[in-house]
C-alpha cells in the first residue's frame, strides 16, 4: 500500500478511476445517468440547437452569446484562421516527414511551430486576457493546420480559409476544396459540438497537468494531442468503421462478433470507461446518420443491435453499449471525410475544450504533483563497486 510523505496509507485505484483531482465549472459527465453537459447546458441539446461558435463562446466566456456577441465572436475567430508565412512555408516538410503517421502527428509539430511563431509565452508569465487570446488563436488555427497537412500529404495544395463560412463549413471547405452541402456541414458541426469536452479524459487531464507547470498554451495542446493519438482514446472512429468493413455483410455479423468476443478481442466502438448506459453522443450521432439513410447506416444499426445482444449473452452483468466512435465514423464517412482525418477532426473540436480547461487550470498556481507507489526491491541496497 502506498504512503504519503508522512507515511499515512493511501489508496491508489488503477488509472486513478474515481479520483477527484480538482473542481471545474466547465462541464461534467454523469456516467450512471448517460448525461453530460457544458457549463449548465446539456451538450446534446447544444448540438441540436446551437452553432459551434456559440458553444466555443460558452466554453471560453461562460455564457451563450446573444446575436451581437455571436456576430462579433464569429468574425473574430474567422480572422484568426490564416497562418503566418513562416508556418505555411514549413508545412510541406512537416507533411513529408509525417506521411506515414498522418495529419495528427504532423499537427503536434505544426502547432508547436505556430505557437512559437505567434510568440506564445508561458501561462505563468501572462495575464488572463493574454492567455485567452493565445487560446483563441490556437483553436482557430488547428483546422487550417490539419487540412493543409492532409492535402499536402496527398500532393494537393492547401486551401485558404474563407471568412464568410461558419467554422464547420469552412473546415470541410479547406479539406475538400469545395463548399459543402448544408446537410453535411450541419452534421459535422453537430459532431464537433458533441465532442468539444468530456470530463477529465486522458488528453484533457494531460493538458491540465502541463498547464499547471505554467508552460505556454501550445505546449499544453501538443501534450493533449499526444494523448489523443492513442487508439484507446481518440483513435477509434476509423477503427470502428473498419469493424463494419471486416464483418462485410449481415449474414456474417453473429459469427464474426462471437468469434472476436470469445477470443477476448475488443470490439472497437463498444464500451466506455465512464458510461454504464448508452453513450448520449452515440444516440445523437445515430439520429444524424439515420437522417442521411442508406446501406451503410442500415448495416451499422444491425451490427449495433446484434453486438449488444451477443455481448449481453456472453458477458452477462456488464453494460456494454456503443460509444461515440461507432456512429461518429459512419457520419464522417457519409459527409466525405477520409478515415485518416477522423481523429484529427475530433481534435478540431476538442482543442476548444482543452483550451477552456487550460485557461481554468492556469488560474490555480499549484502544480499537479501526485505520488507513485514504489513496487521494486526494498531499499536501501548497497551499491556494488564498479
Amino acid at each position: 500500500m502506498p504512503t504519503t510523505e508522512q507515511n499515512a496509507p493511501i489508496e491508489v485505484p488503477r488509472g486513478l478511476k474515481g479520483v477527484v483531482v480538482t473542481d471545474t465549472s466547465i462541464g461534467d459527465v454523469r456516467g450512471l445517468e448517460g448525461f453530460y453537459h457544458y457549463r449548465e447546458y446539456s451538450a446534446v441539446e447544444l448540438a441540436e440547437r446551437r452553432t459551434f461558435e456559440d458553444v466555443w463562446h460558452l466554453m471560453f466566456h461562460g455564457a451563450l452569446p446573444g446575436p451581437a456577441e455571436r456576430a462579433e465572436f464569429t468574425a473574430r475567430t474567422a480572422a484568426l484562421r490564416r497562418l503566418p508565412a513562416d508556418v505555411i512555408d514549413a508545412l510541406p516538410a512537416i507533411a513529408r516527414s509525417t506521411a506515414l503517421s498522418g495529419p495528427l502527428s504532423g499537427l503536434r509539430t505544426a502547432l508547436s511551430l505556430a505557437g512559437a511563431s505567434a510568440g506564445f509565452r508561458p501561462l505563468y508569465d501572462i495575464d488572463g486576457p493574454a492567455r485567452a487570446a493565445d487560446a483563441l488563436a490556437a483553436c482557430a488555427a488547428v483546422p487550417t493546420l490539419v487540412t493543409a497537412l492532409h492535402r499536402l500529404g496527398r500532393g494537393l495544395e492547401p486551401v485558404s480559409p474563407r471568412d464568410d463560412l461558419p467554422h464547420a463549413a469552412n473546415y470541410l471547405y479547406m479539406l475538400t476544396g469545395e463548399e459543402p452541402d448544408p446537410a453535411s456541414a450541419r452534421a459535422v458541426e453537430q459532431y464537433l459540438i458533441s465532442t468539444v469536452d468530456h470530463g477529465f479524459n486522458a488528453s484533457t487531464f494531460t493538458a491540465r497537468v502541463i498547464a499547471s507547470t505554467g508552460a505556454d498554451l501550445a505546449a499544453c495542446l501538443v501534450g493533449a494531442i499526444g494523448a489523443l493519438s492513442g487508439p484507446l482514446h481518440g483513435g477509434a472512429p476509423s477503427r470502428a468503421l473498419d469493424t463494419l468493413d471486416a464483418i462485410g455483410s449481415p449474414d456474417r455479423i453473429d459469427d464474426w462478433l462471437r468469434e472476436r468476443i470469445l477470443a477476448g478481442d475488443r470490439i472497437m466502438g463498444f464500451g466506455h470507461p465512464v458510461y454504464r448506459t448508452e453513450d448520449p453522443r452515440s444516440r445523437l450521432l445515430k439520429g444524424i446518420a439515420r437522417g442521411f439513410g442508406g446501406d451503410l447506416v442500415d448495416f451499422a444499426v444491425q451490427v449495433e443491435a446484434r453486438a449488444e445482444a451477443i455481448l449481453a449473452e456472453l458477458k452477462p452483468g456488464r453494460e456494454l453499449h456503443i460509444n461515440v466512435e461507432f456512429f461518429a465514423g459512419v457520419v464522417m464517412e457519409l459527409c466525405g471525410l477520409p478515415r485518416e482525418m477522423f481523429t484529427p477532426t475530433f481534435a478540431v473540436a476538442r482543442v476548444v475544450g482543452w483550451s477552456a480547461n487550460i485557461l481554468e487550470q492556469a488560474e490555480d498556481s499549484k502544480i499537479i504533483r501526485p505520488l507513485a507507489r514504489y513496487a521494486g526491491p526494498p531499499p536501501p541496497r548497497p551499491v556494488p563497486e564498479g
